[in-house]
């Protein structure tokens, strides 16, 4: 499993984890100033205790106490975990890693092909000592879809923080994250008829935070497909609205951007990734 790590890291990247430190999860004890001695404590008997085998163990332990003990681990380790997690988990886990760590982290997830079931069946082991399933072939890990669907659940300020440094190391795995992400600023890129589809299914309320940090276009794009008396009441609230944390505004933008995608899932809309070629129409 070393081998894997060292062939995956950057020249900047730290000195190599042997397996010894990819399988002593339990060493997260001595880490305890993180959290604490009675929490690090709680933490381990829930993954080696109540839980029982592999990755789907840790979704389990919320990401705000999970993500004190993977920081501390090589990027390539904290990779491969979020890349087994649900995207919704990865995310809370992501966004609360050091910034430094965030953009290593999503670059070595959007770079990772796949991994033997040898070495993957280590790594289980070493989290909670059991393999659920006997793997057949490679098993598909990471990617730029995984990634995408990762910052897809993060506030756009991890967002931009991640793609601007991976842009840095690597344009092309960049725009290629770039091209499979739906955002909220991509409502621009929604018909006038899936953008009403959207607005039944989205509260009032919502969309008048959510407007608070959008783009003029995006401003434009949803109120010219409201009623005017819609529209003037919500130009009238985005007036009075007062000061709000950019994390709340961002919080309510992701709410919409989950709503848009159930609405795909439904096939009421169909969102146009950026860079897609898109259907022809004649």
């Amino acid at each position: 499993m070393a081998d894997w790590v060292t062939s995956a890291q950057s020249p900047s990247a730290t000195p190599t984890y042997s397996h010894p430190e990819w399988a002593n999860f339990r060493g997260a004890v001595s880490r305890e100033r993180a959290v604490g001695t009675r929490k690090a404590q709680e933490i381990l008997d829930r993954i080696t205790g109540t839980l029982s085998s592999g990755f789907h163990l840790l979704k389990n332990v919320p990401a705000a106490q999970l993500a004190p003990f993977i920081s501390h681990e090589h990027p390539q380790t904290i990779a491969l975990i979020l890349s087994q997690l649900d995207p919704r988990q990865a995310a809370g886990i992501l966004s609360q890693l050091p910034e430094h760590t965030q953009s290593e982290v999503a670059y070595r997830i959007a770079t990772m092909n796949n991994i033997t079931p040898a070495v993957l069946k280590q790594i289980e082991d070493s989290l909670a000592g059991n393999l659920l399933d006997i793997l057949g072939g490679n098993k598909d890990v990471g990617g730029p879809k995984v990634t995408a669907d990762i910052l897809n659940l993060t506030g756009t300020s991890v967002e931009h923080n991640v793609l601007e440094q991976i842009d840095v190391q690597d344009p092309e795995v960049a725009e290629t994250v770039r091209n499979m992400m739906f955002v909220f600023e991509d409502i621009c890129s929604l018909s006038d008829r899936e953008v009403q589809v959207m607005l039944r299914g989205v509260e009032q309320k919502d969309l008048v935070v959510a407007l608070k940090a959008a783009s003029e276009e995006v401003k434009d794009k949803i109120l010219n497909n409201m009623s005017e008396r819609v529209r003037l009441f919500m130009e009238e609230e985005m007036e009075f609205l007062g000061p709000m944390r950019l994390s709340e505004v961002e919080a309510v933008q992701l709410r919409i951007v989950h709503k848009i995608r159930q609405l795909e899932d439904q096939g009421q809309l169909k969102i146009s990734l950026k860079g897609g070629a898109g259907d022809t129409f004649v």
